[in-house]
């Protein structure tokens, strides 16, 4: 088989589900009352804090942007998966997936960082509660939020690599959206520097944020340890179970998806894996948000 330049690239195929034959409209039927619960969720929770004053706090304010965040990152991927999964094959052009794969890769470092703020507000709040407005002012909750967002660094720095290779002349990609391990199978030639790059790069994001969790909670551990009385252990950690929840499901889930070698590519799981991380846990995620968001206020 040939190499084609990427600059002479037209585009790909998303062959995602074909091999499930009828049972697509099953999945799409599926995959659709799931992604319209996470976006109803998620637009629920940041209305929410919008609007009730009493959920003007900085945990609040980083909640309603992760819910944001986690919303752009499956309107990204899921309304093109459902897509293909009514017509059966659907074709994304070059720029289109690198825009996806941008995308994607930003919004989900995106959540990385807030959820590593999220565990940096839990040890203000628990280790120095009287210190909590003042430590984590507007101004530096805006800071920490910007900062967060600036995971599109990432998403552009995969996205160059990725798309800087050459590509066999097969354009079909065996998955439902250009996610990193699909479309780096379909690159010709020695892929070992590219690999090492993403490798670097994911590295780079979740070994950070999943320090700063790792910290921060070692101090809240400790902490609570002193509390004296069992209820006020209780409380204490009932105001971060939510959110550890969410960081054992997420980053778990994202080791699995980026930190592997090209070898360990297998189709099936790959798939399975994408969708759990793209259709099932931001499901289960809004809902624990939700959780949260009612146990907090009866404290």
């Amino acid at each position: 088989m040939g190499q084609v330049n990427v600059t002479c690239w037209r585009g790909f195929v998303f062959l995602g589900f074909t091999s499930f034959g009828e049972l697509q409209l099953l999945l799409f039927a599926l995959f659709l009352c799931l992604y319209l619960v996470t976006l109803t969720s998620n637009v629920f929770i940041i209305v929410i804090i919008r609007l009730d004053s009493p959920l003007h706090m900085p945990m609040y304010l980083f909640l309603s942007f992760l819910s944001f965040s986690e919303s752009c990152y499956t309107l990204g991927i899921i309304p093109r998966m459902l897509s293909g999964l009514a017509l059966g094959v659907q074709t994304i052009s070059y720029m289109g997936c690198a825009a996806q794969m941008f995308f994607s890769g930003s919004w989900a470092c995106a959540n990385c960082f807030l959820l590593s703020v999220m565990g940096f507000d839990r040890y203000v709040a628990i280790c120095t509660p009287l210190h909590y407005a003042s430590r984590l002012n507007p101004t530096l909750c805006s800071q920490l939020v910007g900062i967060s967002l600036s995971g599109y660094l990432f998403g552009l720095g995969m996205t160059l690599v990725i798309f800087c290779l050459s590509f066999c002349s097969s354009h079909e990609i065996q998955h439902f959206f250009c996610d990193t391990p699909p479309v780096l199978s379909l690159a010709c030639g020695d892929t070992g520097l590219s690999e090492l790059g993403i490798l670097i790069l994911s590295l780079l994001v979740l070994l950070v944020s999943f320090f700063i969790i790792t910290i921060s909670y070692a101090y809240i551990l400790a902490a609570i340890l002193r509390i004296s009385s069992a209820e006020g252990r209780k409380k204490a950690f009932s105001t971060c179970a939510s959110h550890l929840t969410v960081v054992v499901i997420h980053y778990g889930c994202a080791s699995f998806m980026y930190l592997r070698p090209k070898a360990s590519y297998s189709l099936e799981w790959d798939q399975l894996i994408a969708v759990t991380y793209t259709v099932v846990i931001p499901v289960l995620n809004s809902i624990i948000y939700s959780l949260g968001i009612g146990l907090c206020r009866q404290l």
